[in-house]
């Protein structure tokens, strides 16, 4: 339900009309996917015209792009509670990675709308969006990049600190990648379901990204111990 605001005058007051908005905009998303969602929409649901949402983000993008922002901030604190007690200390590298990989794909499937979001962000967040709004979105990024690059150190410290970031990387990549792909739209679902041939294509996202996430540690790994 759209609610009716006042002019917000005082700082307070525009931190909380931001938020709102935000939490809007992450609620829709449980219901629609990011190509989906229109700025119109968005504002009938806060409660404000359309010009009056722009005071406060410059577009559709700068809403998400500031929403993916706060999603990769708390998945990086449940990461970070959860994963130590996931990892076997006593474990071989490759189990380790194995540990690595599922608690991070596991916490991820359960937060589809920040998998939406990353699968969105090169394609189309990191447009329509002022090169200012852009450079610190980045910095911020790269704070949750190397965030994440410790934990994984710690818990497979056999990595250098290049290799670690190269996972880390990859990581994102995945995400962004697997997720379209695990995500189809229903008329390919149908297909899926339909036509047995085509059945192996469908990915599940837990599995590729576990897969893949492994695949590329224990690669890094052995490059390591054969130089």
């Amino acid at each position: 339900m759209a609610t009716t605001f006042q002019r917000a005058r005082s700082d307070e007051q525009r931190a909380i009309r931001r938020q709102t908005i935000l939490d809007t905009a992450a609620a829709m998303l449980e219901e629609t996917p990011v190509s989906e969602l229109s700025l119109n929409e968005l504002s009938r649901r806060v409660g404000l015209a359309k010009s009056n949402v722009l005071r406060y983000f410059d577009s559709r993008e700068a809403v998400l792009l500031e929403l993916l922002d706060a999603l990769t901030g708390d998945w990086l604190d449940h990461v970070a509670s959860e994963l130590p007690a996931a990892v076997s200390t006593r474990a071989g590298f490759e189990r380790r990675a194995e540990q690595v990989a599922g608690a991070l794909a596991r916490s991820l499937a359960e937060r589809p709308v920040l998998c939406d979001l990353v699968s969105a962000q090169a394609g189309v967040l990191e447009h329509n969006v002022p090169a200012d709004a852009i450079v610190s979105f980045k910095r911020r990024g790269f704070v949750h990049a190397s965030r994440l690059l410790e934990l994984v150190r710690r818990a497979l410290p056999e990595l250098s600190q290049d290799q670690a970031w190269r996972l880390v990387v990859a990581t994102f990549l995945l995400i962004s990648s697997l997720w379209a792909h695990a995500t189809p739209p229903p008329a390919l679902v149908d297909a899926y379901e339909q036509i047995p041939e085509l059945r192996s294509m469908r990915l599940d996202f837990v599995d590729a990204l576990e897969d893949s996430f492994v695949t590329i540690a224990v690669g890094l790994h052995a490059r390591s111990r054969r130089r």
